[in-house]
C-alpha cells in the first residue's frame, strides 16, 4: 500500500485483512469494514 494505490487495490487489501482476520481485535475489524464500505460507497458509479 502506498499513496499511488487505487481504490480497488485498497478495497482488496482491506477485504483480505478482514477475511483472514488479520486485525488486532474486533474494534479494529469493524474499522476496516467501515473503511471498506465507505470507499465502496464513494467510488460507486
Amino acid at each position: 500500500m502506498n499513496l499511488d494505490s487505487t481504490a480497488k487495490e485498497i478495497i482488496e487489501y482491506l477485504e483480505n485483512r478482514i477475511d483472514k482476520n488479520l486485525v488486532k481485535d474486533s474494534v479494529h475489524k469493524v474499522k476496516f469494514m467501515t473503511a471498506r464500505d465507505m470507499i465502496v460507497e464513494i467510488t460507486k458509479d
